[in-house]
């Protein structure tokens, strides 16, 4: 529990840009407790959040020591207030800090993408177990193996898993519906469960194996398999034998080609910070098993001046691993295992720097690889300030448009509505910020109501002071529907928002679209290899890309569940024949009532009720 202390100057400069803060008085009355503190500017608003183990000392040195870095020294000659919050113990000052920067976004804390969510390799509980991609929440009766730091680690890890046990990674709905074997059977990528081709017990054994090797005991399997195939050998049985054979060449392949493997099956991660013209990165490279899987960029948003490497290393360890578990080990480049004793308090994490060659060889491949993804980034800020100012240039704004929102709606005949809005900040989406809406209450098609009903939905939160309020908005759609969007912004009393409507060009081909501008009375054409056009064209084409993936999602989530399951007079045995007969559901609506009769307990009357209901 924390006890709160809130502590001010009484009497701040009303002048923002010039605050006045009386430090010495303020730092009198300080106590010497554990505790987060909090700088503001003379209009309230917090400058920058920060913990201490002794609150006297730490927000003394901020008033009293000199030689600031140019982030912290901007940032001291507009505090006006100071707060603080006194806490039991360090440790509880670092969670209630971590919560506040999140809470808050202060504008110099270096705050990292609050990316929680790592990619897994998942076994079901079932009988056969699936080989799957996981994301998001754990379920009980499940394995899960990670984290990776990416999804090509994971879909790489899958495929050799795959090829070597022959797991199956079909879902539950297919595989309980199979009548025989298909295509990743043909090409020795699965042993078919699903139609009885391999024995529970064995499959099971191929499970256990796999699931050695992916908790990094690589040299218990190939022996393993080694000793299986010398006995199918010894046995005459030299096809079993050829395929453990062909098993253990996969897994010795794929440890040789690993450029720094480990000898021990360990699990470290790896940091390593590189700061090239203003771009700060923090490279994250995991080993599990004594395998390297990848490594994973972070940069801070909205970082202000020069962050000094070692801060932004400490800032990350402490946000990052109070969402993750550590690994037993974190090698870096920089000595900043006093700084992260509070972030491991009562656990066995160490933070080292590089013991031995092996180590040395994975920091050095994270520096480079960090200093890549920095140079990489700067250059597309470079890009994408150029496209920017072409944008304005062309709509003849004053200044460039930093936030821009993009519409669309996607659905079959009517079917599954939903309507997209993808976010372009600063000429860099932002896919944290996507909404999706589905469309409820209009008439099936009706594509002008279906953009009405998303308009008022997002921007009815920005009339009543909610949310973020865009520079500009994209219309994917002609001048009916930019008509219709400006309607709605005349009506929400947004009417000083631009917006743009994009029609598409003479048989849709990209580079002919005409731009409906809010204020132009004539449509504006821009050049095929315009820079502005082309990102309007990246943002439409985004948002295109949103509104199809959740009108799919929507639209399967309706056929799988309402279809045949609430249809009276079908049971689950006859719905799996039903499906097993026709391939699945979409099968079923494209038969017709003598097809349906055909199969085996499906009446004539119950096949006129099925096909009557399906359409």
């Amino acid at each position: 529990m924390c006890s709160a202390l809130s502590v001010s100057n009484s009497t701040p400069d009303p002048k923002p840009e010039a605050p006045s803060f009386d430090a010495k008085t303020f730092l009198a009355g300080l106590t010497e407790a554990p505790g987060v503190y909090r700088m503001l500017d003379g209009q309230g608003r917090v400058l920058y959040v920060g913990k201490a183990k002794n609150l006297k000392k730490r927000v003394s040195s901020y008033f009293q020591k000199t030689g600031h870095s140019p982030r912290i020294g901007l940032m001291l000659q507009q505090v006006a207030q100071v707060e603080i919050t006194a806490t039991r113990s360090e440790a509880e000052a670092l969670i209630l800090e971590n919560t506040l920067i999140k809470k808050l976004a202060p504008k110099y804390n270096i705050l990292f993408r609050d990316d929680k969510s790592y990619p897994y390799i998942r076994l079901s509980g079932d009988e056969f177990p699936q080989l799957a991609y996981h994301r998001g929440g754990f379920e009980r009766h499940s394995r899960y193996f990670g984290p990776f730091p990416n999804g090509l680690a994971v879909r790489e890890a899958i495929q050799l898993l795959q090829k070597t046990f022959l797991l199956r990674t079909c879902e539950n709905a297919v595989f309980a519906h199979r009548s025989r074997p298909c295509l990743m059977h043909q090409i020795k990528r699965c042993k078919a469960p699903c139609v009885g081709l391999v024995s529970a017990e064995e499959y099971g054994r191929d499970v256990h194996m796999a699931e050695m090797f992916l908790r990094g005991r690589h040299g218990e399997v190939i022996q393993g398999l080694t000793e299986r195939m010398q006995v199918a050998a010894d046995q005459l049985q030299f096809e079993t034998a050829a395929a453990l054979r062909d098993q253990v060449r996969a897994l010795q392949a794929v440890l040789h080609r690993q450029y720094v493997s480990s000898t021990r099956e360990e699990d470290v991660d790896i940091l390593a910070v590189a700061s090239l013209r203003g771009e700060l990165c923090i490279n994250l490279a995991m080993v599990r098993g004594g395998l390297h899987l990848g490594d994973r960029a972070f940069f801070p948003r909205d970082a202000v001046g020069d962050a000094d490497p070692a801060e932004a290393l400490v800032a990350f360890i402490s946000q990052h691993y109070l969402e993750h578990p550590p690994p037993p080990r974190l090698v870096v480049g920089l000595d900043v295992a006093e700084e992260c004793a509070t972030v491991f308090e009562g656990k066995k994490v160490a933070v080292l720097l590089p013991r031995n060659e092996m180590e040395r060889a994975w920091l050095l491949m994270a520096e480079k690889n960090a200093e890549l993804a920095a140079t990489a980034r700067g250059q597309a800020s470079s890009r994408a300030g150029e496209r920017m100012e072409a944008l304005r240039a062309a709509l003849e704004l004053a200044e460039p448009p930093q936030r821009i929102e993009c519409f669309d709606i996607s659905h079959t005949m009517g079917e599954g509505t939903v309507a997209s809005c993808v976010v372009c900040v600063d000429g860099t989406m932002k896919n944290g910020e996507y909404r999706r809406f589905n469309i409820t209450g209009i008439t099936p098609g009706d594509d002008y109501a279906a953009m009405r009903q998303a308009l008022e939905r997002r921007y009815g939160k920005v009339a009543a002071g909610e949310g973020v309020a865009p520079d500009l908005i994209l219309i994917d759609g002609g001048k009916g529907q930019h008509r219709m969007a400006r309607e709605v912004l005349e009506e929400l009393g947004l009417d000083h928002l631009r917006s743009i409507g994009i029609a598409k060009g003479e048989e849709r081909r990209p580079g002919l679209e005409t731009l409906f501008v809010s204020g132009r009375p004539e449509p504006l054409q821009l050049a095929p290899d315009h820079a502005g056009f082309h990102l309007i064209q990246e943002i439409r084409d985004e948002a295109h890309r949103f509104a199809i993936t959740g009108h799919r999602a929507r639209r399967a989530k309706a056929r799988g569940h309402s279809a045949l399951e609430e249809m009276a007079g079908i049971g689950p045995a006859r719905r799996r024949k039903l499906l097993a007969h026709f391939g699945g559901l979409d099968g079923v609506r494209s038969a017709t009532v003598e097809d349906i009769c055909r199969v085996e307990g499906i009446s004539r009357k119950l096949a006129e009720e099925i096909y009557r209901q399906l359409h």
